[in-house]
């Protein structure tokens, strides 16, 4: 066992004997289960002793184990969704979708920069000579030239030519492409949208893995599938009482739709939120924490992510969601797969499951593992091999509000050595 394996092993066995986190996986293969316990059914997939952590983590803190009653309310277990419990993204499925179909609406007034806040001037100067804007819709699914200017700006954070798409805002709160197919969706009602969404997501089920669909010039992806061994969890985590959520950077009415699909209902999904007037969307966002609705300037997005959680789940209030809660009142299981979801992977107080995209914060801090507390396992279709550099974990591995890159930090302040990739596609 080398250095790394025993001082994680040590930390496991400490945090296991002060009953903050399960204990190692080796001792969950001997411990008598009822028969009763819901139990993890597919095995493909998983990562050395992983399913094993994650079952001793259900029959701890699920209805076999007590810990329910002992808490005294159901533990919560919250997953990111694009990569995490689907291959593949959700957001741009759909965005394809509507520039395919021509179902994107003109800009207020015809003027791009209703849309976002953040749209720099260049951007709203290439949208505007590309997208022609007197008619309702725009003509994305005719107009190469138009469709291929707002995917470059959504897709690419870029215009066509090159041009910086964005700007001004905080990156740890806000990614304003991400936000941007929200905002586009302004004028519809959240029953259209989802219409959109559900027809974008047949389409993408029923094309073979590895597809590719056309908008505007470019070839896009044109595909997307379950996880077997994601929707396998979430539903074993309801069977042993578990309140399971979904957390995404996608429009919450499109993760609505996608969410049936593992058992999640719209009630325990939280994606970005349009501010609505007359019953129809508009191009502003609802606000969490101290970020007002309207202000569009925190979505599901790292800290953002923390805050919605600390909101919708736990009924945090006010500027003290955006802030680490109490252990009582923060989830016992989350899983992730980027940098994206670093702030409320952390949060967890159980196990947080982590597939490897080769991010670099999240990989610095998985690897890391100074609690015991982190499961990492290879993407379950279409796995990363391995990434031959180190991540950068002592220079520049975490991205400041201003966009900088800077040492990863862990909780003494100190700074996380470099790691090596070592959970990766043979």
């Amino acid at each position: 066992m080398n250095t790394t394996h025993r001082r994680t092993a040590a930390a496991a066995l400490t945090l296991a004997a002060a009953g903050l986190v399960t204990a190692p996986p080796a001792q969950a293969h001997h411990r008598p289960r009822p028969a009763a316990c819901a139990e993890l059914e597919v095995s493909q997939g998983w990562y050395g002793e992983n399913k094993a952590r994650l079952q001793q983590l259900i029959d701890t803190y699920g209805r076999c184990g007590g810990r329910e009653r002992d808490r005294g309310a159901k533990p919560v277990a919250v997953f990111d969704w694009d990569n995490t419990v689907i291959k593949n993204d959700v957001g741009d499925a759909t965005m394809f979708w509507l520039l395919r179909n021509g179902r994107l609406r003109a800009p207020q007034h015809g003027d791009w920069r209703t849309t976002s806040r953040y749209l720099t001037a260049d951007a709203s100067a290439a949208l505007s000579a590309a997208c022609p804007t007197r008619t309702a819709l725009l003509p994305t699914a005719t107009d190469t030239r138009c469709a291929d200017e707002v995917r470059s700006v959504y897709a690419d954070g870029r215009t066509s030519t090159g041009g910086t798409a964005f700007s001004g805002y905080d990156r740890r709160r806000m990614e304003p492409q991400y936000a941007w197919l929200a905002q586009l969706l302004h004028g519809w009602t959240t029953r259209q949208v989802e219409s959109f969404a559900a027809a974008a997501r047949a389409e993408n089920l029923a094309a073979p893995v590895g597809a590719e669909q056309k908008v505007g010039s470019a070839s896009v992806t044109g595909w997307a599938r379950y996880y077997d061994q994601q929707r396998d969890l979430i539903r074993t985590l309801q069977r042993s009482g578990f309140d399971v959520w979904i957390t995404s950077a996608s429009p919450e009415p499109v993760v609505d739709v996608w969410a049936r699909g593992v058992g999640i209902d719209r009630a325990h999904a939280v994606g970005i939120r349009n501010t609505t007037e007359h019953g129809r969307l508009t191009s502003h966002l609802k606000g969490c924490g101290s970020v007002r609705d309207g202000q569009d300037s925190m979505i599901t997005y790292i800290d953002g992510k923390r805050c919605w959680i600390n909101q919708e789940v736990f009924g945090v209030r006010g500027p003290a969601a955006e802030r680490v809660q109490p252990a009582a009142r923060r989830q016992v299981f989350a899983a992730g797969d980027s940098d994206t979801d670093v702030s409320f992977l952390r949060d967890a107080t159980g196990l947080r499951l982590v597939l490897n995209r080769n991010k670099n914060e999240l990989m610095c801090r998985a690897y890391d593992n100074a609690d015991g507390r982190w499961v990492v396992n290879p993407m379950f279709i279409e796995p990363k091999k391995r990434k031959a550099a180190p991540y950068p974990c002592a220079t520049t591995g975490y991205t400041s509000p201003d966009g900088t890159g800077s040492p990863v930090l862990r909780t003494d302040g100190t700074p996380i050595p470099d790691q090596r990739d070592t959970v990766y596609a043979p």
